[in-house]
């Protein structure tokens, strides 16, 4: 919240330099008025003059000049003042609570919006859709689900007419607090049900992986825009197993003349890494720049993203070096490209410039890919270190990737009692990542014993998740000639459904994606324009 200045400029210079009489004050309507210029200005606390002004001089402002105040000072950043105006209302109306909740949503002062809304309730006023909607994306920013239930049960004792804005909020709010259900009840007990919310739903299937129904939805849908493409190509761009989908919709989008968007080819680039789809990466990097594109620092990331995961890190480079704005994601696309790529070094001197940038504050991923980094290097001690400036100089407490990230650093080296002793030292439960890494670490320098001890734990904690670690732990026994231990370590296999999974590529040729899985051929035509 900024800070709120004390009223500096004198009434008479104001009414001076706006031309306005000086009984200015005499009408409401006239002083509504020039609030309502300050309000419209660059400068919207220059105006606070005028309510030191009437409260010097003891005019009772109206409800039209009290609700301007109050929207004065929100747009100036002061809450505090603006809640004072709010508190002298004879009788606030519903407006002035909607401006005021809307203050309190955008400043996050969660505590102060909520105790707002309960009051609005016990008042002789009704909430309308836009408080509801309010507190329904804090609900969803906050991923509190007993709001969204509050407000969902509110509504249907209020008997609400049909509001799309609200509607939607609360679609919204119950897939991102992951109860997709309940936002398709709510979906389907509506009487009209425009895009904004079938596109919300949409969303919740695709975050639960449940791509059938999201394509269903989709396909029903009367009318469609770019939104709703968006989500699909999105949903369909996270997973292997999907992202040819991605392509698809794409096709259709273009074929009924929707225009693409900076998020839609920002998708499209992620479904190509997945799918290390260079041609037609290539050629959305092509429509990136006709559509004028190219320099928003969205596009630049997944550009740098997409290219380094083909194993084209020179060309990521070259986009991330004539990047006018670099954020966090672009230098974290860049150093994460030259460490999955075998250049270490170099990613570890990219992290360190980025140090000193102002735009260079790293997050979770800039930390995990300079780990990563320092492992495929051997740097114990360079590890040891950016490890230990997460928490100390950036407050990021480190995760379970960034502990299994530290557990292969140690075990790469053959430091493998120093890197169960890391894990002992774990304050919270370590997972099966941590495990893992420990396991291919000890699977790494044949240390049996070692090996065993982090099998046991990652059975434990992933009885049929990773089959890649049943694997490890097998072949180590088989390196030792331990076959009996191979054979039990089959049978448990066998006894948990476990099966290692089948290999699979992607061959991009001219307008043809062939999918190669297990002995099948599968084409998929995928064209760009």
């Amino acid at each position: 919240m900024r800070r709120c200045f004390p009223f500096r400029r004198s009434f008479s210079s104001l009414i001076t330099q706006t031309h306005h009489p000086h009984h200015i004050l005499r009408n409401s309507a006239s002083v509504a008025s020039l609030l309502q210029r300050f309000i419209d200005s660059d400068s919207p606390s220059n105006g606070r003059t005028i309510h030191a002004h009437i409260l010097e001089s003891g005019f009772r402002p109206s409800t039209s000049v009290s609700i301007k105040l109050l929207i004065l000072h929100i747009k100036s950043g002061c809450l505090h003042n603006a809640r004072k105006v709010f508190d002298q209302m004879p009788s606030p109306t519903l407006s002035a609570y909607n401006y005021l909740i809307a203050g309190y949503f955008r400043e996050g002062s969660v505590e102060e919006l909520l105790l707002l809304v309960r009051k609005l309730v016990f008042s002789n006023q009704k909430p309308d859709g836009f408080a509801l909607s309010m507190v329904l994306k804090l609900s969803a920013t906050s991923v509190s689900i007993n709001l969204a239930r509050e407000v969902h049960a509110h509504i249907v004792k209020s008997a609400f007419e049909h509001d799309d804005v609200l509607f939607s909020a609360l679609i919204d709010s119950y897939v991102k607090n992951g109860k997709v259900c309940h936002a398709r009840n709510v979906f389907f007990m509506m009487s009209k049900r425009s895009i904004v919310c079938s596109t919300a739903l949409i969303v919740g299937y695709m975050n639960e992986r449940l791509f059938g129904d999201a394509q269903n939805m989709f396909d029903n849908m009367l009318e469609k825009d770019a939104v709703a493409f968006n989500a699909m190509i999105e949903g369909y761009s996270k997973t292997l197993e999907t992202a040819g989908g991605s392509l698809e919709v794409y096709k259709t989008m273009l074929r009924l003349n929707f225009r693409p968007t900076i998020s839609t080819f920002v998708s499209l680039l992620g479904a190509c890494s997945l799918l290390s789809a260079l041609e037609f990466g290539e050629q959305v990097h092509c429509q990136v720049i006709k559509n004028n594109l190219f320099s928003h620092i969205k596009s630049g990331s997944a550009l740098i993203d997409f290219y380094s995961k083909c194993g084209r890190v020179e060309d990521g480079r070259k986009i991330f070096d004539h990047m006018e704005a670099k954020n966090v994601f672009s230098w974290t696309s860049m150093i994460d490209g030259y460490g999955k790529n075998g250049f270490p070094f170099e990613a570890l001197e990219l992290f360190d410039e980025m140090m000193g940038e102002s735009s260079g504050k790293p997050n979770y991923a800039t930390f995990l890919s300079a780990l990563s980094a320092c492992g495929h290097a051997g740097l114990v001690s360079r590890g040891q270190g950016i490890f230990l400036s997460m928490e100390r100089e950036y407050s990021l407490k480190p995760r379970m990737e960034h502990y299994a990230c530290m557990v292969d650093l140690l075990g790469r080296t053959g430091s493998l009692n120093e890197a169960y002793g890391f894990i002992k030292g774990i304050p919270e439960k370590p997972n099966s990542d941590v495990w893992g890494a420990l396991l291919g670490a000890a699977r790494l320098h044949g240390d049996v014993e070692m090996a065993n001890i982090a099998a046991k734990e990652v059975f434990e904690l992933s009885r049929d998740g990773r089959p890649g670690a049943y694997m490890a732990f097998s072949n180590t026994l088989a390196e030792a000639g331990k076959w009996e231990g191979v054979n039990k370590v089959r049978e448990l296999m066998k006894d948990r459904g476990v099966a290692k999974n089948t290999g699979r590529s992607w061959v991009g040729t001219d307008n043809r994606l062939c999918s190669f899985r297990g002995g099948e051929l599968r084409i998929e035509e995928n064209e760009f324009s």
